[in-house]
C-alpha cells in the first residue's frame, strides 16, 4: 500500500487536572496541523467525563478544522439517558462516534454485567442512528421563484466506529465468535473498526483477513500507541491484557535514559506501523497519551505527515521488531 493513500488520525483523552486541561489545546492544535481523518476523545464509564469529554470535542470542533469522533459506551446507561446524551454531541456538531460496550465498575456484585438498558455495542449503533434520524428524518432546499421548499430523498448520516479485537475480546471463546460480534455490530449500522492494543502485526493482518472473508465490509483501523518508558509498557500490559512483546520490553528495560527509551519506542512503532501499512491496513489510529510529539515522529517517519517523504528517521531508525 502506498502510505499517501492510508489515513490516520488520533485518540485522546479529557484532562484528569486544570495543568493538563490547560496544556491540551496545544496539542490538539498541533496534531489537527497533521490533518488527520479524525481525533477521537474518550469517555468514562458512567458519565464520569462527560463534561470534559464534550469541552474537548468543541474545541477540536471550534478551533481546527479536523472532525471529532466521541466515544459512548453502554455502561450504567438507561435508554433515556443514552439518548439525551447522544443528542447534545448531535447537538454540538459531533457527526463521528465510537460505540463500544465499556468495562463494568469495579463494584458490580458478582453475577451482574454493571450494564444498562443497553446490553451491547450493537444495540449502542443502532440508538444512535435512530436520535439522528429523530432529530434529522429529512433534509430540505428552497425552490428557486416560490415560497417553498423541496424535501431531499436522503438525510445526514454520522460515522459509528467500533471496537475490534484481533486477540480477542476478554469474553469472548473464539475468533469466530468476535468476528460474527463484528458482523451483528455492521449489521446495526457500524462503519468503521479501531481495534485494541495489540504488539504483534500478524495478530491484526490474520484477523482483518478472517473479518473480511466472513463479510465484515467496513474497514479496521490498528490502533498503535508508541511505547515510550518501560513504566508505560507495563501499564499498557495491565490494561489491554496482551502478551508481552519481549525484544520491545528488554529495549526499554536495558536503556538507562528517558531519551533512549523514546527513541526505541518511536522507532518500534514505526516498524509496526509500516508493517501494518506494507500487510494491507488501510490507516493507522494513533493513542498519543495526551502527548503529540512521539505520535507525528512516527507519521513523519513512515512519510504519512503532510508533504513528508519517506522520512531521513525513518529510513535510519527502523528496525524489526
Amino acid at each position: 500500500m502506498s502510505c499517501t493513500t492510508a489515513r490516520f488520525s488520533f485518540e485522546l483523552y479529557p484532562p484528569r487536572s486544570a495543568a493538563a486541561a490547560a496544556a491540551l489545546p496545544a496539542t490538539i492544535d498541533r496534531l489537527a496541523a497533521a490533518h488527520p481523518d479524525f481525533i477521537s476523545v474518550t469517555y468514562g464509564a458512567n458519565g464520569s467525563s462527560r463534561t470534559t469529554s464534550l469541552d474537548v470535542l468543541r474545541y477540536i470542533l471550534q478551533h481546527t478544522d479536523v472532525s471529532p469522533m466521541a466515544h459512548l459506551t453502554c455502561v450504567g446507561s438507561s435508554h433515556a439517558e443514552a439518548n439525551r446524551l447522544i443528542r447534545e454531541f448531535l447537538d454540538a456538531g459531533i457527526r463521528r462516534f465510537l460505540a463500544v460496550r465499556g468495562d463494568p465498575p469495579a463494584d458490580v456484585p458478582a453475577g451482574e454485567t454493571g450494564l444498562g438498558d443497553l446490553r451491547s455495542s450493537a444495540e449502542l449503533v443502532q440508538l444512535i442512528h435512530r436520535v439522528q434520524a429523530e432529530r434529522v428524518p429529512y433534509g430540505e432546499l428552497p425552490v428557486p421563484g416560490i415560497d417553498a421548499r423541496a424535501v431531499l430523498g436522503s438525510r445526514e448520516h454520522v460515522q459509528i466506529a467500533v471496537a475490534a479485537f484481533p486477540n480477542g475480546h476478554p469474553s469472548s471463546h473464539s475468533v469466530s465468535q468476535d468476528i460474527d460480534t463484528l458482523l451483528a455490530k455492521q449489521a446495526a449500522g457500524a462503519n468503521l473498526g479501531i481495534t485494541q492494543l495489540f504488539f504483534h502485526p500478524e495478530d491484526y493482518l490474520s484477523f482483518a483477513q478472517k473479518a473480511k472473508d466472513a463479510g465484515v465490509a467496513f474497514p479496521i483501523l490498528p490502533g498503535i500507541m508508541p511505547v515510550t518508558s518501560a513504566a508505560r509498557l507495563r501499564r499498557m500490559l495491565e490494561l489491554s491484557g496482551e502478551d508481552l512483546p519481549s525484544e520491545l520490553a528488554i529495549q526499554l528495560e536495558i536503556e538507562p535514559t528517558e531519551e533512549g527509551q523514546r527513541e526505541i519506542g518511536i522507532a518500534w512503532a514505526t516498524d509496526f506501523a509500516q508493517r501494518l501499512l506494507d500487510g494491507g491496513a488501510p490507516g493507522i489510529h494513533l493513542y498519543t497519551f495526551n502527548q503529540h510529539q512521539a505520535v507525528l515522529a512516527v507519521l513523519e517517519r513512515i512519510g504519512l505527515l503532510p508533504g513528508a517523504g519517506t522520512g531521513v528517521a525513518g529510513t535510519t531508525s527502523r528496525t524489526t521488531h
